[in-house]
């Protein structure tokens, strides 16, 4: 496992892209949240990763953030300023842990589990900001809001609209934007595709929402990044190039 020294060059190597590929988009790093994906890894490389100046940690399961969490802030303190994203898909019968250890969701893909989240966090009297995810791609093992042909099917259209305006009635869910995953090992213009297909898809939605508000993006990982914040990502999601390969 790195320490915090080692960690500190891998995020100074990850942030001088971040900037890089802002720079080509003109727009300002400062836009372009990093999520440093900690999951499988133990609360110590967390640790090590505040230490190195990483603030936003992303976990895949509910039960491994429920279990981190508070190891960490035994360690540094639960006022620190540490945000924590859950990325992953999420089951029913985990909302109540979602709800009770998540600042942000990225994968909100049904109506059901928002409903079920919204319940749990009125009893714990949280708010829990959320994407919906959607998937662009097609392919059968992504999860999210079948959206493949979006710019035509209305009814496409229609369900993703019925949701975040579901989300817009519900106080403790308050919808942030969009989350979307590109097809692996495709070529970098099938990647771009999909991500530009995204940030249009946002564009439309806000102009179907009270007040066309600007909806944050919530795409791109170690192997795409920079494409997704060329495309127009607010948030990315970085775990081998900060910690290596993930410890199983």
């Amino acid at each position: 496992m790195l320490n915090w020294q080692q960690i500190r060059e891998r995020h100074e190597a990850v942030q001088a892209r971040i900037e890089a590929a802002a720079a080509r988009a003109g727009r300002s790093a400062d836009d372009v949240t990093l999520v440093a994906v900690t999951k499988t890894w133990p609360a110590q490389l967390v640790i090590e990763a505040y230490d190195a100046g990483l603030s936003h940690f992303g976990e895949n399961r509910p039960e491994e953030l429920a279990a981190k969490r508070p190891l960490v802030e035994d360690a540094l303190g639960p006022n620190v300023g540490n945000t924590w994203h859950l990325i992953g898909t999420l089951q029913s019968r985990k909302t109540d842990l979602a709800a009770a250890h998540a600042d942000v969701f990225h994968a909100l893909d049904r109506a059901k589990i928002a409903r079920r989240l919204a319940a749990d966090l009125a009893e714990v009297g949280r708010t829990l900001p959320a994407f919906v995810e959607v998937n662009l791609s097609g392919e059968a093992t992504k999860s999210g809001l079948l959206l493949t042909n979006w710019e035509e099917d209305a009814t496409q259209r229609a369900a993703l609209r019925t949701m975040v305006h579901e989300l817009l009635a519900t106080p403790q869910l308050p919808p942030l934007g969009l989350m979307t995953m590109a097809p692996w090992d495709a070529p970098a213009d099938e990647i771009r595709a999909v991500f530009r297909r995204c940030r249009l898809l946002a564009e439309w939605l806000a102009g179907e929402l009270p007040g066309r508000p600007r909806l944050a993006l919530s795409m791109g990982m170690t192997d795409d990044f920079e494409i997704a914040i060329e495309e127009g990502a607010t948030h990315v999601r970085v775990g081998r190039a900060l910690f290596g390969e993930r410890e199983t």
